[in-house]
C-alpha cells in the first residue's frame, strides 16, 4: 500500500464505541499520517461538526448507534450532505446489507472485522475515487433489492430534507392545509413541494408516494423520516 505522506486531508468517524474510534484513527493516520480527523459519538454530535465545518473529504459512518434505525444515518448524510463521501463501517456484513449500503449512494463499505492495513487501505482507495467493498462480496450476488427498488432509493435520497419533511407528513395522512400550519408557510408553497416530490419520485398521486415509502420500509430499508429533523430545518420558500 502506497502512502501518502504530504496530505491533508480532513476525515470525520461517526462511532459511538470509543475502542473503534480509536481503531478507525489509527487506519486514517497510517493511510495519511498529515490528515486532520475529528470522531463524533453521535449523528448528532456529527450534524454539529459538519455545520461547523463542511470541508471534510470523508466520513467513516457506523451504521449501528443508538437513535438510528438501518440505513438512516447514511440516509441523513447523503441527504443533507450530498457533497460528502461516506463509507460505512459496520459489523453487520451480510451481501444484502452491503448492497443496501451502496443502493444508498455510499462510497464503499468496510467490514469492522478488517485489519487495520485493510482498513488503511480501503480508505485510500475511496479516496483515490473507487468504490471499496470487500473481497469476499460479489457484485450483484444474491441481491436482494431490484431495478425498480434501487431506482426509488435514488429518487428518494434525491429529496431535500424540507420535501423529507413534507413526505412524512403525507405518509401521516395530514392535508396541504394541515402541512402548511404545522411548517408555517402558505399552502401554496406546500402544493409546490408536494409537485416536486411527486415529480422527484416519479409518482403521480400522494397514495402512490405512501405506497412506496411503505414498501421500501417492508423491505427493511431505511425510513427517511427517523432523522429528518437531527438537523436544524431549513426555510420553506
Amino acid at each position: 500500500m502506497s502512502m501518502e505522506t504530504g496530505s491533508a486531508s480532513k476525515f470525520l468517524i461517526i462511532d459511538d464505541h470509543p475502542l473503534f474510534r480509536e481503531a478507525l484513527h489509527s487506519a486514517v493516520e497510517l493511510a495519511y499520517p498529515n490528515s486532520d480527523t475529528l470522531d463524533a459519538a453521535s449523528l448528532d454530535e456529527a450534524n454539529q461538526l459538519l455545520q461547523d465545518d463542511a470541508s471534510f473529504d470523508l466520513a467513516l459512518l457506523d451504521l449501528s448507534m443508538p437513535g438510528v434505525k438501518g440505513m438512516d444515518g447514511l440516509l441523513h448524510l447523503r441527504t443533507h450532505y450530498p457533497r460528502l463521501p461516506v463509507v460505512v463501517v459496520s459489523g453487520a456484513e451480510d451481501p444484502p446489507i452491503i448492497a443496501q449500503v451502496l443502493a444508498y449512494g455510499a462510497a464503499g463499505f468496510i467490514p469492522k472485522s478488517s485489519k487495520k492495513t485493510t482498513l488503511a487501505d480501503a480508505i485510500q482507495q475511496v479516496m483515490n475515487g473507487a468504490i471499496y467493498v470487500p473481497e469476499t462480496y460479489a457484485d450483484g450476488a444474491e441481491d436482494p433489492i431490484d431495478d425498480n427498488t434501487r431506482k426509488m432509493i435514488e429518487r428518494l435520497s434525491s429529496l431535500t430534507p424540507q420535501q423529507i419533511r413534507v413526505l412524512q407528513m403525507i405518509c401521516n395522512g395530514l392535508l396541504n392545509k394541515q402541512i402548511a400550519y404545522e411548517l408555517s408557510v402558505g399552502e401554496t408553497t406546500v402544493k409546490a413541494h408536494v409537485s416536486e416530490i411527486l415529480r422527484k419520485l416519479s409518482v403521480s398521486s400522494r397514495t402512490q408516494a405512501v405506497i412506496e415509502v411503505n414498501r421500501l420500509e417492508a423491505l427493511g430499508t431505511a425510513s427517511p423520516f427517523e432523522l429528518s429533523t437531527a438537523a436544524p430545518a431549513e426555510p420553506v420558500q
